[in-house]
């Protein structure tokens, strides 16, 4: 059984990030078990002084990530770069070697035309951090935020149904023929 850490780089309730993951797990084949980081919001900030076995959030994501056999992180943009909260996890993986030659890989549903400066600052991080990142297992899905229902998926009551239907039809589809490339790329069991 392979396992994949998700991350959603987003606080927000409604987070169409989180809610691709969400998918994600719902669409997981065979052999791959997900599991779910829901402490980001938990995360003291980094200090280089404090090497964060006094804080149990830390603690917490350490032990996930090294029983993750690979990792999937899907964030959103703010302000051009990765938000703070999630750029200060990442930031307690410098020098710990919890992601280092773990095989990951990043979703970015952003509009078109967004996105670009998560991702460029996503890259170098995870090159700082030594992850093992293969480009072809970075994908960019787009996901309209009215995509995102109350249950953190299924259309919202109020919407535009059927247009909802056929987004998520499309992103499920796309998303599991896209999962299935990165797990060959990766070359994970499933």
């Amino acid at each position: 059984m392979t396992v994949v850490l998700l991350i959603s780089g987003s606080t927000r309730s409604a987070s169409t990030n989180s809610a691709a993951l969400r998918t994600v797990r719902a669409i997981a084949p065979g052999g791959v078990e997900t599991t779910w980081y829901d402490g980001l919001i938990d995360l003291p900030a980094f200090s280089p002084d404090d090497d964060g076995t006094g804080h149990p959030s830390v603690v917490a994501l350490r032990e996930q990530l090294s029983r993750a056999d690979a990792v999937l992180l899907c964030t959103p943009e703010y302000a051009g770069t990765l938000p703070g909260s999630f750029k200060n996890l990442l930031d307690w993986t410098v020098g710990t070697g919890d992601l280092y030659e773990k095989p990951t890989a990043f979703l970015i549903v952003a509009a078109p035309g967004r996105g670009e400066g998560a991702a460029m600052t996503l890259t170098s991080v995870l090159g700082y951090v030594g992850a093992d990142v293969d480009p072809q297992t970075c994908v960019r899905l787009p996901v309209a935020r009215d995509a995102v229902g109350p249950d953190g998926w299924s259309p919202p009551p109020n919407s535009a149904p059927a247009r909802s239907k056929r987004s998520n039809a499309w992103f499920g589809t796309r998303l599991a023929s896209e999962t299935a490339a990165a797990n060959e790329a990766l070359a994970v069991p499933v």
